[in-house]
């Protein structure tokens, strides 16, 4: 009997790795976070308190920019948007506010007739 290996299909939309674990989105995300920590904690010294500040906000923006929400049906929000990418739920989230909340229906008006 022989065992036979087969790929399986992944998809990685044209993503490359840099550093074996980070995308060119992860890593850009990364260091975006990363500087806004530095900013953040630019009134403190530079000491080992400072560092894992920055560390956790660099961590923060790897997490957006590598995971996905889970799909789970336990609760509304990850039954609504279970397996979609974390910044892609957040761009939609920002993209919403800044129309004021407002959301736009196509109404078919042949349903009706």
């Amino acid at each position: 009997m022989v065992l036979a290996t087969y790929q399986v299909p992944r998809n990685l939309k044209g993503e490359g790795r840099i550093l074996y674990i980070f995308s060119t989105k992860a890593l850009i995300l990364s260091a975006a976070t990363g500087g806004i920590g530095m900013i953040v904690t630019s009134v403190m010294p530079l000491n080992i308190a400072r560092v894992i500040v920055v560390l956790l906000f660099a961590g923060v923006g790897f997490a957006i920019g590598t995971f996905k929400i889970p799909d789970t049906n336990n609760n509304e929000i990850t039954r609504k948007v279970g397996g979609e990418q974390i910044d892609g739920a957040i761009l939609r989230w920002i993209r919403f506010k800044v129309k004021k909340n407002r959301l736009y229906l196509y109404k078919d008006t042949k349903e009706e007739q």
